[in-house]
């Protein structure tokens, strides 16, 4: 079996998690078993986190796969997938580690599985380095169900740094197959909306200063539009440790969805998380593109896996982006161009990212 094996570096490019996620996922999906070296090399620390190897035990789980070389600050595995079948699944980082990433990795799978899936996330909801279940939910969701498929994002339990102890139940039916999707057109910012959270031992005006500054720094750019950030104190039994942060999202009139978030942690101004949400907003919101920096490589193994062409008006490109390519394009017979757009406004710095994509099809269905 060997011979056959795809030999994945998992130091080039971004180097990290996300090589393994996207990786791995089509691993499973196209039943090609695989090896990874160099897991995460460019990390300070290097090799399996408590987080990947979840999300690898859970997908090794969801297709009755292999998985050799699987521990903690292992740099290389082989994977050998099975039969994608449905069913209750459960993945847990027993850290802070962030089930958003963990849905990244499973989410593709069970789309084509043999039967509707329910996914039983534990770890970190609102995680550094990783989007939030509020940017998931909010953000995520409705633009990647253009790819003509629903799910249900159910937070039972919110989880923060450093012990996690969060829980979110994902549950899907397969598909047949994914159409492809166009996002080109911006059309014009129509409400800015957000949600500034508290929970465990922080007061409420933490995230009312949170909000209140948010508000301030984007009124600067945008002065006509009402701004709805509200401030919630999360009930203290739908969540576990303490924590803060916010998400502050922009609707446009063509159905885009951009957003700017920011945790809070010891010894960080409140209002300075406010602002940095602020401006990571207003700097998407700047470049003309369709979607933030945050869904740009999020949206690539989707693109990948339709039927068809698929185009997305971004940003630039950013190294996660570029990394999910270069593996989609290895693993799948998908075909990714990036051009710069031809804008009338040369301020705007706008690429279109078009994918010809594999068509896969359920065998299942």
């Amino acid at each position: 079996m060997d011979g056959d094996r795809v030999e994945i570096d998992g130091g080039i490019m971004e180097g990290g998690g996300q090589i393994l996620r996207v990786s791995t996922a089509l691993s499973c999906l196209l039943g090609l078993p695989l090896r990874v070296r160099r897991i995460r090399a460019g990390r300070s620390q290097p090799g399996l986190r408590p987080q990947h190897l979840s999300g690898l035990e859970m997908i090794r789980d969801l297709c009755e796969g292999k998985l050799e070389g699987g521990e903690i600050g292992s740099t290389e595995i082989t994977f050998t997938p099975g039969k994608i079948k449905g069913g209750t699944h459960i993945a847990d980082t027993k850290t802070a580690g962030s089930v958003c990433l963990l849905m990244q990795v499973a989410m593709p799978c069970v789309l084509f599985a043999a039967s509707p899936s329910e996914l039983h996330l534990k770890g970190g909801t609102n995680a550094e380095m990783a989007p939030q279940i509020d940017y998931t939910v909010m953000v995520f969701k409705p633009i990647v169900e253009k790819f003509n498929f629903t799910f249900n994002c159910d937070i039972k339990k919110r989880g923060y740094y450093p012990q996690g102890g969060g829980e979110v139940v994902v549950q899907m039916s397969p598909v047949k197959e994914l159409s492809p999707i166009n996002l080109t057109e911006r059309g014009t910012v129509t409400k800015i909306y957000g949600r500034a959270f508290v929970a465990g031992a922080l007061p409420i005006k933490l995230a009312k200063d949170m909000s209140a500054a948010a508000v301030r720094c984007i009124r600067k750019e945008i002065r006509d539009l009402y701004i709805n950030i509200q401030p919630v104190r999360e009930p203290d039994d739908q969540a576990f440790g303490t924590g803060s942060g916010i998400i502050v999202v922009a609707e446009t009139s063509t159905g885009c969805l951009l957003a700017g978030s920011s945790l809070g942690k010891r010894g960080k101004n409140s209002d300075k998380v406010g602002i940095e949400a602020a401006e990571i907003l207003l700097r998407n919101l700047k470049h003309g593109g369709t979607v933030d920096d945050s869904l740009q490589d999020q949206l690539i193994i989707f693109m990948a896996l339709a039927k068809g062409v698929s185009r997305v008006k971004s940003g630039p490109i950013t190294l996660h982006t570029q990394t999910a390519i270069h593996f989609a394009e290895q693993l799948t017979k998908a075909k990714f161009t990036v051009t710069k757009s031809e804008e009338e406004d040369p301020s705007k710095d706008s690429y279109i990212i078009e994918c010809q994509g594999m068509a896969m099809t359920n065998p299942h269905l």
